[in-house]
């Protein structure tokens, strides 16, 4: 045939009358014939291993190296080889399908220049997690660790009008975080691929639409990789913003904890969950029912100063002693700001939440010489009371004092005088002194009532594959991003920003489906579903059959691999079991019955199935990875 991988459709006939005599015209109509290629494990790379590495800990960065998925090239750097490039891809790909369902595929630079990052704001901001370099001229550069800058300046150049939005732009593309302690293999990394998209909306209802729209395709990417998921409530972080949902799946792997309670569904992550708290019993005021300075010589921690006084470190104030830096872009000046928080006594500081109290600003604990310039006081002893502080956060220079909402409506407690060796009794906030403001400081507990139900909650580990949140007016009002509304009035563009790992999903998939011999993955990631072992390949008549049905099962759509290795049963067998595939089919000595076994790999479950029924059995539980 001329074309060889082509073959022959229909065959149309037309007449048509150009002039006389009357033409006949034939049209042959050729469709391509899908090409299939027979993945011979024998001349495939694919470097499985008996050892996990010494510095490996998780269950998924054990297999990945096992299975000859990945390479280390470098602390949080690796190299991603056949199997793993083919999951990837099959990942990648159920992303592309669900985000093209609702926005459009860009792809942006990695590298940026730095006025970009200045004009939000997050050239500074970011710290040491930002890589930068300095190109031959001596310009200042990063590697973007995430796309806002570069999608809101696109944004503020090409829309002109609301009759443009909205619109919703995502890209899949490597990031670049300098994270400081690489580990867990793909979980904390210093190279990775994302999934991040960005909607444009005219105001917060059309926002509500594309970020729903984001939810619903994150529920069906996640389930059509085959993940057990939960939805629970977010911190924005660095990225800004209100409402934030993150995907988490648990794992004793992850480093995020998840607050969930079993009665009522309630779910969030530990920066974001709050808990019902139990009524506490107000110290009675004692002498004039003004602040009473007491001596506790040597008594510095909460349970010391609780257990000399005799009373319980619920009825304390702790203070927490901050600075936020602030550097001046054009100027490169660096001032500091006091920022002090009091909690409960026996209560903790949520870091997030006190950085969403402070519009995202980061903080260091302050110095001694800083603490005694504020307090007049070693650590130890401090507390809220002769000093004044700011109205609000943007209130001057003056120092900020947030209390967490704990606090709000107590009486008599007790706190640091400022003073070497003692503390204040009858303290009550907003007579003695005025906070800068309240705000859900604290972190939940394990065993705290639930906020919606009051059943106990509890703590789990877990690891995040996906984050929406609403990003608001952050990026529009710092990058001067307009266009014209109805009425033609210049207005900023309401902004959402979706981000997906690709490298979690993977792991985050072995990480719930593995045990001591290997793990295996859903057909739809796996990189091959299918592989045909023949048990002698020295056997003519099982090294034919085992490509026979390695042959019809490619031509029936299924991603398999023969594994055609001149190895003993027990090796193949192992390795198979380790590297993820779905299903195997053991060619060996029933085929003179014609019947081969089929295992599951992820029950273990065996059966014996007909060589000549054998497309038929996979098509009732396993599609085809391609169309026929």
């Amino acid at each position: 045939m001329l074309f060889p991988n082509w073959q022959e459709g229909v065959i149309f006939r037309h007449q048509a009358w150009f002039g006389a005599p009357l033409l006949t015209v034939t049209i042959f109509v050729f469709r391509h014939k899908k090409r299939t290629f027979m993945h011979r494990w024998s001349r495939l790379f694919i470097p499985t291993l008996r050892e996990a590495p010494a510095d490996a800990e998780v269950a998924s960065h054990k297999f990945l190296v096992r299975a000859g998925y990945i390479r280390q090239l470098s602390a949080g750097i690796y190299s991603y080889l056949f199997l793993g490039q083919r999951s990837f891809n099959k990942i990648i790909s159920i992303v592309r399908e669900e985000m093209d369902r609702i926005g459009q595929e860009f792809y942006l630079p990695a590298l940026h220049p730095r006025e970009l990052w200045e004009s939000s704001g997050r050239w500074s901001v970011m710290g040491d997690n930002l890589f930068r370099l300095k190109d031959r001229k001596g310009a200042d550069l990063c590697l973007a660790m995430t796309h806002e800058e570069n999608m809101t300046e696109i944004a503020r150049k090409e829309l002109r009008s609301y009759k443009q939005l909205p619109q919703i732009w995502y890209q899949i593309q490597s990031k670049f975080r300098d994270e400081p302690r690489p580990k867990a293999g793909l979980l904390r990394v210093r190279q990775f691929i994302m999934k991040d998209s960005y909607s444009f909306d005219i105001d917060a209802a059309g926002l509500d639409v594309s970020y729903q729209k984001h939810r619903e395709a994150y529920r069906r990417i996640f389930d059509r990789c085959g993940l057990n998921y939960l939805i629970i409530d977010a911190h924005s972080g660095a990225m800004g913003g209100s409402q934030s949902e993150e995907f988490m799946v648990y794992t004793p792997a992850g480093e995020d904890q998840v607050v969930s309670c079993a009665s009522c569904k309630y779910a969030a992550n530990l920066e974001k969950a709050t808990s019902k708290l139990d009524p506490v019993q107000d110290l009675a005021s004692e002498g004039d029912d003004k602040p009473l300075e007491v001596h506790t010589p040597g008594q510095k921690t909460i349970e010391e100063v609780a257990r000399y006084l005799g009373v319980s470190p619920k009825n304390k104030i702790k203070t927490l002693e901050l600075m936020i830096d602030s550097t001046d872009a054009k100027s490169s000046k660096t001032t500091s700001r006091a920022v002090v928080v009091l909690v409960r006594g026996d209560h903790q500081l949520n870091e997030s939440k006190l950085s969403t109290a402070l519009a995202g600003k980061e903080t260091r604990p302050m110095q001694e010489e800083e603490i005694r310039q504020l307090f007049l006081s070693p650590a130890g002893f401090l507390g809220p009371l002769g000093i004044s502080w700011a109205t609000s956060v943007n209130d001057g220079d003056n120092p900020i004092l947030l209390l967490d909402k704990a606090l709000e409506g107590r009486n008599n407690l007790i706190a640091g005088a400022n003073k070497e060796d003692y503390h204040v009794k009858n303290i009550t906030p907003g007579k003695d002194f005025q906070p800068t403001g309240y705000a859900d400081l604290r972190s939940v507990s394990s065993g705290d009532p639930c906020p919606n139900c009051g059943s106990p909650l509890r703590m789990d580990t877990a690891v995040e594959i996906g984050h929406i949140f609403k990003l608001g007016y952050k990026y529009s009002e710092t990058m001067g991003a307009r266009v014209l509304d109805k009425n033609g009035k210049e207005v900023m563009p309401i902004m959402g920003s979706y981000g997906i790992g690709i490298e979690r999903i993977l792991t985050a998939a072995i990480e719930q489906s593995n045990d001591e011999n290997g793990f295996w993955l859903s057909p739809s990631i796996a990189p091959f579903d299918i592989v045909v072992t023949a048990t002698n390949i020295t056997d003519a008549t099982l090294k034919s059959t085992a490509e026979q049905i390695a042959a019809t099962l490619e031509s029936a759509g299924y991603d398999v691999l023969l594994d055609d290795r001149d190895e003993r049963p027990g090796v193949k067998f192992k390795d198979a079991d380790l590297v993820g595939i779905p299903f195997r089919i053991n060619v060996g000595k029933k085929v003179t019955e014609g019947m081969v076994e089929v295992v599951q790999r992820s029950t273990r479950q065996s059966q014996d199935v007909s060589i000549g029924g054998i497309t038929e059995h996979f098509r009732q539980f396993l599609r085809p990875a391609q169309p026929e």
